[in-house]
């Protein structure tokens, strides 16, 4: 048995909203042949594997293929880490680096766009537009849709559709976030989903701070197969 955390990422200011993240812990309890098929059976848009938490060491699975970088996961789990650890402790998924910091009660960390996965993005010129979407614009399958709802303030609706990695629609997408806030130069209000807000800023170096509320909604076992 394993122990599974169960954490809601990117939240609104009252804590609604946020997208699902499962985080084990102890990731090195499963088998990394057997994290695919967790990943799916949980089915949740990610599920973080803690290989060594001193170090911040963690794998990334979606329910269809492992990544190297994820917004919602690196958020979510520099948060669990400094909650049971007091301290932010920089992650190394396989892409890299990634620094995390606190700030009251939001947690931030940093990534490189190239990093992400390859996103495409459609601005629409009204946000209900984006409300009015039933889907992917057609010739589009991994994308952000996207309108101003306050330029001057960085204030943005957005929907991210995601079925190349399993995910019909993403509830709040953290990579991409790291683009568009890259592409666009500026620090974005990210309204996401049903519910979510995402923080985003460009820094130096061609990196983006990426930001939000966490969650804890629970703490189970998981009986997965274990070493």
């Amino acid at each position: 048995m394993a122990d599974l955390h169960v954490l809601r990422v990117f939240c609104a200011e009252g804590g609604g909203g946020g997208n699902a993240l499962r985080v084990f812990l102890d990731g090195s309890s499963i088998r990394p042949a057997d994290r695919q098929g967790v990943a799916a059976d949980l089915g949740f848009a990610e599920t973080v594997f803690v290989d060594d938490a001193e170090r911040g060491e963690i794998r990334i699975f979606t329910p269809g293929t492992e990544v190297p970088f994820a917004g919602h996961p690196v958020v979510g789990t520099g948060w669990l880490l400094a909650r049971e650890r007091g301290r932010a402790v920089a992650l190394h998924p396989p892409a890299g680096e990634v620094p995390v910091r606190l700030e009251g009660e939001l947690t931030f960390a940093a990534g490189r766009p190239e990093w992400a996965p390859e996103w495409e993005f459609v601005q629409l010129g009204a946000p209900a537009e984006v409300e009015g979407l039933d889907g992917p614009p057609e010739g589009h399958d991994a994308v952000g849709v996207w309108a101003w709802i306050d330029e001057p303030a960085g204030l943005i609706r957005e929907r991210v559709f995601a079925a190349p990695y399993g995910i019909a629609e993403d509830e709040a997408t953290g990579s991409a976030a790291v683009v568009l806030s890259a592409r666009l130069g500026r620090e974005l209000d990210i309204r996401q989903g049903k519910g979510s807000r995402i923080l985003a800023r460009p820094l130096a170096d061609g990196i983006v701070e990426i930001g939000g509320r966490v969650e804890l909604d629970d703490v189970r076992e998981y009986g997965a197969q274990t070493e």
